[in-house]
C-alpha cells in the first residue's frame, strides 16, 4: 500500500517536472524567435485574440465594479468616509481585480481557443506538414500568438479600468448618493498612475502565460478528438492557476 502511494506520488512529481521543463523550453524558443515574427499574422492574431475579447471583458469588469461599489459605498457613507469611495474602488480595480479578472476571462476564451486550434492541427498532422516544408512551428504558430497576447492584454486592462470605474460611479451615485465630484476627486487624490501601470505590467505576464500554456497544450495534445478536448481543458485550468500564483509574486514585487 505504502509502496503504491509512493510510486504514484513519484510519478506525479516526475510528470510535473517534465511538463515544467518542456513549458520553459517552449518559452525560451519563443523568445529567441521573436525577431522572426510575421507581423501581418501578429496583427491578425491581435484582432482575433484581443479585440474580439473586448465585449466580454468589459461586461465582466462593469459588473465587478458595480458589485464592489455596492459592497463598499454604503458602509463608507455610514462611517463618514464617502469622500474615499472612488479612490478605493479605483485602486482595488487597477491593482488586483481588473488584471486578474481580465486574465481569467481571456484564459477561458483565448487559452481554450489556442489549445483547440493547435491541438486540431497536431491531430490532423498539419504541424508535421510544416516541419516537412522546413517551417518552424514555433516561429509560425507560437510567436505571433505570444506577441499578440502580450501587446493586447494591457490595452484590455486600460479599457476595463475605465468601464469598471464607470460602473462603480453609477452605483455610488445612484445607490449611495455620493456626488460625481466627490467620487472623481477621490480618485484624483488617492489613485496614482503607478497603480494602473502596475496592473498593465501584470497583464503582460498573464498574456504571456495564456499564450505559452495554450500553445504548449495544443502542440502536445494526445491524438484523437478526446485528446484535443483534454488539452483545451488543461490549458484553461493551468493558465488560471499560474495567473493566481504569479499575481501574488508580482504584487509583492510591484507594490510592496
Amino acid at each position: 500500500m505504502l509502496k503504491a502511494i509512493c510510486e504514484a506520488c513519484g510519478k506525479r512529481i516526475l510528470e510535473f517536472c517534465t511538463a515544467s521543463g518542456k513549458l520553459t523550453l517552449l518559452l525560451c524558443q519563443t523568445l529567441r524567435r521573436l525577431k522572426d515574427a510575421n507581423w501581418h499574422e501578429v496583427v491578425r492574431q491581435m484582432a482575433l485574440l484581443g479585440a474580439d475579447s473586448l465585449p466580454i471583458v468589459l461586461m465582466t469588469i462593469l459588473c465587478t465594479g458595480m458589485v464592489f461599489s455596492v459592497q463598499t459605498a454604503k458602509e463608507f457613507v455610514r462611517l463618514g468616509a464617502s469622500s474615499t469611495v472612488g479612490g478605493i474602488v479605483a485602486i482595488a480595480m487597477a491593482r488586483e481585480l481588473v488584471p486578474v479578472l481580465v486574465g481569467v476571462v481571456v484564459a477561458g476564451r483565448i487559452g481554450a481557443a489556442i489549445a483547440a486550434e493547435l491541438g486540431t492541427m497536431k491531430v490532423t498532422e498539419q504541424i508535421d506538414a510544416l516541419r516537412v516544408m522546413a517551417a518552424n512551428p514555433v516561429s509560425f504558430l507560437v510567436v505571433p500568438r505570444f506577441i499578440a497576447m502580450v501587446l493586447m492584454m494591457p490595452l484590455l486592462v486600460v479599457f476595463a479600468n475605465l468601464i469598471g470605474n464607470i460602473g462603480g460611479w453609477i452605483v455610488a451615485h445612484y445607490y449611495a448618493g455620493i456626488g460625481t465630484f466627490t467620487y472623481t476627486n477621490s480618485i484624483k487624490m488617492l489613485a496614482e498612475f503607478y497603480d494602473v501601470f502596475g496592473g498593465m505590467l501584470k497583464s503582460c505576464v498573464f498574456g504571456a502565460i495564456i499564450a505559452i500554456v495554450g500553445c504548449y497544450k495544443g502542440l502536445n495534445a494526445p491524438n484523437g478528438a478526446e485528446g484535443v478536448g483534454l488539452a483545451t481543458t488543461a490549458s484553461v485550468v493551468l493558465s488560471i492557476i499560474l495567473i493566481f500564483i504569479f499575481n501574488y509574486f508580482l504584487s509583492i514585487v510591484i507594490y510592496v
